[in-house]
C-alpha cells in the first residue's frame, strides 16, 4: 500500500462521469484535452460531444472545411487550438494513414502538442508511464509539498515536473495522472479547498501548517495593455461587409467588420482620417456612422475595448476590390466570429436591423 492508495480509492467512488474517460481512442482524448485547455469541463463538454458526434474519425476533422471547424468553435476562446488541431489532423491523414498515435515519441512531433498533452494521451490510451502536470496537478503538489518555487517560472516548471514523475505509479499511470488531476478540480480548488474531505490530508504539508491559500506561488504577470478597436458595420438593408482576421494576433481565421484602432475611446465621432484609411469609404461622400454598441473582453495581457459603429449606405456604393466578403445579413450566422462581435450580433439583430 502506498501513500496515494486513498487517493486512488476516492477517485474510483466519486470520479465525475466525463464520456472521455469510457475510451482509451487517442483521438478523442487528445479531441477532450485540446478543448479543455483553457476551459472548465462544464464549458468545454458541449463542445466535445459536437466535435466527437459530427466528426467520429480523425479523417472526417482533416477532411472538414476550416470554416466548418472554427464556427462548431466559437465561444471556446483561444482559436489557434482549433487551427492547430485541424492541421494536425491532416498530417495524421497524410502521414499517419489517418490513424492517431498513442506513444509520447510520436505525439510530442505533432504541431499544436506540446509534453503535457504527449503525456495525457499517451497515459490515458496507452497507459504509458509519463506523469501528466496540468493547473491541477500543480496545485496539488505546490500544497503537498509547500513549494515555494514559481509554477511559472522555467525552474519551477522542471521541478514540478521530475517531482510528478518521481511519485508516479508506474504500474498504473492513467489511473495516477486521471486521480490527481480530479483531486485538484473537485477537492484541492484555488480558493477554500475542502481538505477535511481530501485522501491525502495526513500526508500534505499546507494542510498541517495552515497555508493552503499561498500555494501555488505565481511569478507576477506581465503588465496588461489596453487596446481601443472600432468596427464599422456596414449595413445596406441586405448586405455587409466582413473581413477574416489574419497573422498570429488574437482571434486568427475569424470574422469581424472593418476595424480601427485608435489610441483611445471614442465616444462622439470617428475622425475623419480613421475612416479614409479603409478604402471601401474614400469615394462615399455624407456618411453617418452612428456608435450603436460598446463592450469590453479581457484576454491573458489584453484588455480590450470595443465600440461598434453602424453605417448605412447603398449596395451600390461599395466600391470594395475584394478585400472585404460581402455577407447577407441572413446568412451571416455561417460565419465563424469571435466573442465581441458576436455580442454586437445579437444585440443589433433585436433591436436595430432593418
Amino acid at each position: 500500500m502506498t501513500a496515494f492508495t486513498p487517493l486512488y480509492k476516492w477517485y474510483n467512488k466519486h470520479k465525475r462521469d466525463l464520456p472521455w474517460r469510457h475510451t482509451n481512442d487517442p483521438y478523442l482524448i487528445w479531441l477532450s484535452e485540446v478543448i479543455l485547455q483553457q476551459t472548465r469541463v462544464e464549458q468545454g463538454l458541449p463542445y466535445y460531444l459536437e466535435f466527437s458526434q459530427t466528426f467520429t474519425t480523425i479523417s472526417q476533422l482533416a477532411k472538414a472545411p476550416e470554416k466548418k471547424v472554427m464556427k462548431m468553435w466559437q465561444g471556446l476562446g483561444y482559436y489557434s487550438r482549433a487551427t492547430n488541431m485541424r492541421h494536425t489532423a491532416k498530417l495524421i491523414l497524410s502521414h499517419y494513414q489517418g490513424k492517431f498515435p498513442s506513444d509520447y515519441n510520436s505525439l510530442i512531433q505533432l504541431k499544436g502538442i506540446g509534453p503535457y498533452t504527449a503525456a495525457a494521451v499517451s497515459s490515458f490510451a496507452a497507459n504509458e508511464a509519463h506523469a501528466v502536470v496540468d493547473g491541477n496537478v500543480y496545485r496539488v503538489l505546490s500544497r503537498l509539498f509547500e513549494i515555494e518555487e514559481p509554477i511559472n517560472s522555467q525552474q519551477g516548471k522542471k521541478l514540478f515536473s521530475e517531482i510528478a514523475t518521481d511519485i508516479l505509479d508506474k504500474t498504473n499511470p492513467a489511473l495516477h495522472n486521471q486521480a490527481m488531476m480530479e483531486l485538484g478540480a473537485m477537492i484541492c480548488k484555488p480558493q477554500k479547498p475542502d481538505c477535511l474531505e481530501c485522501p491525502l490530508n495526513l500526508h500534505c504539508r499546507a494542510c498541517k501548517s495552515g497555508r493552503q491559500s499561498q500555494f501555488p506561488v505565481k511569478m507576477q504577470k506581465k503588465k496588461s495593455i489596453s487596446r481601443f478597436l472600432n468596427f464599422i458595420v456596414v449595413d445596406t438593408g441586405k448586405l455587409t461587409l466582413l473581413q477574416k482576421r489574419s497573422g498570429k494576433g488574437i482571434w486568427q481565421n475569424l470574422y469581424e467588420p472593418p476595424c480601427i484602432e485608435t489610441k483611445e475611446i471614442i465616444s462622439n465621432r470617428l475622425p475623419q482620417e480613421s475612416i479614409e484609411s479603409l478604402d471601401v469609404f474614400r469615394n462615399i461622400n455624407n456618411l453617418l456612422f452612428k456608435r450603436i454598441f460598446e463592450c469590453k473582453h479581457q484576454l491573458t495581457h489584453q484588455n480590450i475595448h470595443a465600440v461598434f459603429w453602424v453605417v448605412h449606405c447603398k449596395t451600390s456604393d461599395i466600391k470594395d476590390k475584394n478585400h472585404y466578403i460581402k455577407a447577407s445579413w441572413q446568412n451571416i450566422n455561417q460565419f465563424a466570429v469571435h466573442r465581441l462581435f458576436d455580442k454586437f450580433l445579437k444585440y443589433y439583430t433585436l433591436h436595430h436591423a432593418s
